[in-house]
């Protein structure tokens, strides 16, 4: 059983996981956006970024976000509807104005752009400005492997994360993320909060009722709890080396904001409210780079399978097993194409809601008691 699938069963495991497949929850998710407002483009690229995180198992930013990205497009929050384009930049350089639209649409519109530049020039960096929650960074840097370059995404977010020996909100989760193509595997995938655990993880915990694991999060004065409840704030990557996190969460705030001019993390409006209504005017940054611009014939990918292979040979641990970034993904993503996607009570109640708000088919059956089956 995969760790999702513990996850999903919620703090008693008295119950099987409820589970959907993979394309009735993409069909579900465009839906719904669709039903509220969405254009083509930004039902498309929301829906596109939460099954890449469904997919791979991660859950946290995955369908369970649905159900906020239908508030924000209605209230106001996030422009359904946007005309997103370029403002600026010369030679491998642009920015991207996303004018208040979903962060999913200027994630991949920012990277088409990477990639493109990448081809003629070997290497694209897009800042990315006036945009929304990113959900998973990993689905941007992926889409340039997908495209034969190496990617990288990170974008800032709302203050949620403690600096090393700070008692108080500072960072966001501001993640990384970087994606590298592997001629007949899948993408070497590394995709990271530089907190100890994303934000919505201490959510979905919330959702299953589950105790946080040890020096992850913070209470209102800062000290340790396993509590969700209590979490006010979260760790910074390192555990009793945190300045390390903190310190990767300065580097990928000064590319989100600092280079777009968009807020910096403890200036942006909470993702959970209560204004739905304001636009938070994130930024964000990606970058494609062609390896054949660097290097000649088929010797990076001969590095790569050299490196991969030796990673994933290496000796390990009693009981534990080696893996390159991305395998625990892939992993999982062949398991859940093959069995469907295990949700969590939260996220199957928000299903119900919008199916009855918007008319919708479930994304599952559901049973004479009420209960989800897959």
């Amino acid at each position: 059983m995969s760790p999702a699938d513990i996850e999903a069963r919620g703090a008693t495991g008295d119950a099987p996981p409820r589970r959907a497949g993979l394309e009735e929850l993409d069909r579900f998710c465009r839906a719904a956006l669709a039903a509220v407002g969405a254009d083509e483009a930004t039902a498309d690229a929301a829906g596109r970024a939460m099954l890449h995180a469904t997919r791979l198992g991660v859950d946290s930013h995955g369908v369970r976000l649905l159900d906020h990205y239908v508030r924000v497009l209605a209230e106001g929050r996030v422009n359904p509807r946007p005309q997103v384009r370029l403002v600026g930049g010369f030679g491998a350089v642009a920015s991207l104005d996303v004018d208040d639209g979903h962060g999913a649409l200027g994630g991949y519109r920012g990277m088409e752009e990477a990639v493109r530049l990448a081809q003629s020039l070997g290497l694209g960096a897009v800042s990315i400005r006036n945009s929304s929650h990113f959900g998973a960074a990993g689905a941007y840097a992926l889409a340039a492997a997908e495209a034969g370059c190496i990617g990288l995404a990170v974008c800032n977010s709302d203050s949620f994360v403690r600096l090393h020996d700070g008692a108080e909100r500072f960072h966001g989760t501001n993640p990384i993320a970087c994606a590298v193509p592997v001629a007949g595997q899948r993408p070497w995938l590394l995709d990271m909060a530089t907190s100890s655990i994303p934000f919505n993880r201490i959510q979905l915990y919330r959702s299953l009722g589950r105790a946080l694991p040890d020096g992850v999060a913070s209470d209102a004065e800062g000290r340790d709890t396993r509590d969700p409840e209590l979490a006010q704030m979260l760790a910074p990557l390192g555990g009793a080396f945190g300045y390390k996190g903190a310190g990767l969460a300065g580097l990928v705030e000064i590319l989100s904001a600092a280079l777009s001019g968009m807020k910096l993390s403890m200036e942006i409006a909470p993702m959970t409210g209560p204004d739905f209504g304001t636009p938070r005017a994130l930024g964000a940054f990606v970058l494609a780079l062609r390896p054949d611009a660097l290097i000649e014939g088929d010797s990076f990918q001969e590095t790569m399978a050299r490196y991969l292979a030796s990673l994933r040979g290496s000796t390990a641990r009693d009981g534990a097993a080696v893996m390159a970034p991305g395998d625990r993904e892939w992993a999982e993503a062949e398991r859940r194409e093959r069995a469907g996607v295990p949700l969590d009570p939260a996220t199957i109640e928000s299903f119900r809601r919008l199916a009855g708000r918007f008319g919708l088919a479930l994304p599952f059956e559901e049973t004479a008691d009420g209960a989800g089956n897959g």
